[in-house]
């Protein structure tokens, strides 16, 4: 059974879908600002689920602690499970489940805003207009009609950014370990490898999960690799571009612009408000100052309509297990 929900690193969002949601589902939810940790793990107690988000602290420590508890389910409510150690919970005998397709389109939407922004630097201009200033100076661009973007990852919302991207007009590479290769000649997509593609874009985004395969795929090595200037655009964990080497390709220009909506080190900023306090992370102050960078808070999903499916599925996740049915978002 698991009627009793301990909800963590809630904010006034979250409490109003998932209350409205919950409607038909009657479960009882304990909502706590606090992200999951194990200084807040004792908030766990009499809980028979469990519900984080990305950056929630879920190691074997955590989990023991919970299971010690009786916690029966971990639910994410998120696609991503880096932050979760898979084989403590399995150890401990915890169910985790995740949402792993809320919106893509959300996200593959994001990620051009991010692209657009950039190459025709929006947000300098609206900055200087307000301002009184309305010089073109600093404010060239490109036609994306005819570049190439390479896309790391085939998943669904990369699908999704595809489509939007060869109704651009833009050539497009993929790099995926088991690539759909039916979609891929629908769309005439190229399957590289990752060499090939560094090599032949002008754009790279990513979307490709968190594993210890993938982190810090983005480094001074695969850097190196890329076309002189290229665009980087990331939506999907922060821990997929090792920060230092990509500030490095940003001041010798080896990199020309980059698109964050995540960042390495994101849990101590991101979804608070900091804005009366000092940025210690020198890493991340730099790119906030820096005039090609644009840095947003992990908001790509952040849609009516995703929120709502994030809700919905969520839920239904933790009554398929409190009901004994087969968990079709289980990771496993």
């Amino acid at each position: 059974m698991a009627n009793k929900i301990a909800f963590f690193d809630t904010k006034s969002y979250d409490r109003e879908v998932f209350d409205k949601v919950n409607k038909d589902f009657n479960f009882e939810i304990k909502y706590f600002k606090e992200r999951l940790s194990l200084n807040t793990v004792s908030l766990t107690q009499d809980a028979d689920a469990v519900c984080i988000f990305v950056n929630a602290e879920c190691d074997a420590r955590v989990i023991e602690r919970m299971a010690g508890y009786g916690v029966k389910l971990i639910a994410l409510r998120c696609a991503g499970f880096n932050n979760v150690d898979i084989e403590a919970a399995r150890k401990f005998g915890i169910k985790v489940v995740r949402v792993p397709a809320y919106s893509p389109h959300a996200v593959a939407e994001y990620a051009v805003t991010l692209m657009m922004a950039l190459n025709r630097k929006v947000y300098r201009s609206v900055y200087r207009t307000r301002e009184g200033n309305f010089k073109l100076n600093g404010l060239l661009g490109f036609d994306m009609h005819g570049k190439t973007a390479g896309l790391i990852g085939m998943g669904r919302i990369a699908k999704e950014l595809i489509k939007i991207l060869r109704g651009f007009g833009m050539n497009v590479l993929a790099y995926d370990l088991y690539p759909d290769l039916e979609f891929a000649r629908e769309y005439q997509v190229k399957i590289v490898s990752l060499d090939e593609l560094y090599e032949g874009s002008d754009i790279i985004s990513l979307h490709c999960p968190l594993t210890e395969d993938t982190k810090f795929l983005i480094n001074s090595d695969s850097i190196t690799k890329m076309r002189y200037g290229v665009m980087i655009i990331n939506t999907g964990r922060g821990k997929l571009i090792k920060t230092e080497d990509l500030i490095d390709g940003l001041r010798s220009h080896q990199v020309g612009s980059a698109g964050l909506d995540v960042y390495e080190e994101e849990a101590n900023y991101f979804y608070e408000d900091r804005s009366d306090k000092m940025i210690d992370d020198d890493k991340l102050a730099l790119l906030l100052m820096m005039p090609n960078v644009i840095v947003t808070s992990h908001q790509a999903f952040f849609t009516r309509e995703a929120i709502i499916n994030i809700a919905l599925t969520t839920l239904n996740n933790i009554r398929d297990f409190q009901e004994g049915k087969p968990l079709v978002n289980e990771v496993k």
